[in-house]
């Protein structure tokens, strides 16, 4: 199996014949925005200067579980728990390190998604995103068709211009499968192998958005996120990794149409972990 085996999103089966797979974020039966307004969070005295041996923030939605809020913290990180675009507005001159969107604890929604992102945007912050896939058939697929999810976090240069998203992936069959539901929700898709033919292949293509298996980022050498950063692109380019629970076996069902991919929990395991608050590192780094 590639790398994944967490639980799934606390979402809806979607409909016998759905025409698009599993049903949207928000959809009957997934998860739905609660109307009352998030609780207001206690003001933060400590907004800069900061000591520079403070813990550097970093804005986290939902809050943590308890394993990934250690291993921020070992990491050097403050997570601040953030609600709406108004707390991030507040945290801002913080200058806080990336908003880090890991939806283990609570359900995603794609308004909220929306807002967050659109917050950190405007205000330089670099958005990352996990999310884990799964496959199965459409019948049994329990989680939201990944391209809702997807759609809500990419930016675009106009109204008239689809978002484009650059997604790195090895698995040809995975690539073919996340192209084909994201261009059928009018985003425009390049797809890289390996995150050394990201950098190649962005300087042409210029995405709005990157989405990458978590396992292909580099843990030392330059990649993808070197390459936005130095290009001014990483602060108003999300970027989503996740992880795949998908038997290998099983890729030509996938391919075949026979399956598909649905947002599932990402894995916990402690390679995953390390990976994520590495990236963290890598992308909060001024």
């Amino acid at each position: 199996m590639t790398e994944g085996g967490g639980r799934s999103y606390a979402i809806g089966a979607p409909d016998e014949n759905a025409a698009e797979g599993p049903e949207p974020l928000d959809g009957p039966g997934g998860a739905v925005e609660v109307a009352d307004p998030p609780l207001p969070q206690p003001m933060d005295d400590e907004l800069p200067p900061e000591p520079l041996d403070n813990p550097r923030r970093l804005l986290v939605w939902p809050a943590p579980d308890v394993s990934t809020q250690q291993a921020l913290s070992d990491r050097g990180y403050r997570p601040v728990i953030v609600n709406s675009r108004e707390e991030v507005d507040a945290q801002i001159a913080a200058f806080p390190a990336a908003l880090f969107v890991d939806p283990l604890t609570g359900p995603i929604t794609r308004t909220a998604l929306q807002s967050l992102r659109q917050a950190a945007v405007a205000a330089e912050v670099p958005v990352l995103v996990t999310a884990g896939l799964g496959q199965a058939s459409r019948d049994a697929a329990y989680g939201a068709d990944p391209a809702v999810l997807l759609k809500a976090l990419a930016p675009r240069d106009t109204e008239q211009h689809p978002p484009r998203v650059l997604l790195i992936e090895e698995h040809a069959e995975i690539a073919l499968a996340l192209t084909a539901t994201l261009e059928r929700r009018g985003m425009q898709v390049a797809r890289a192998a390996s995150d050394t033919d990201a950098v190649t292949l962005a300087s042409d293509f210029r995405p709005n958005l990157v989405v990458m298996d978590l396992m292909q980022v580099h843990r030392r050498q330059a990649g993808i996120v070197d390459w936005l950063r130095a290009n001014g692109q990483l602060n108003r380019t999300p970027l989503v990794v996740y992880t795949a629970a998908v038997d290998q076996a099983d890729l030509p069902r996938l391919a075949s149409g026979e399956t598909v991919l649905f947002l599932a929990e990402r894995s916990t395991s402690a390679e995953v972990q390390s990976r994520i608050v590495e990236l963290l590192s890598r992308i909060g780094t001024n």
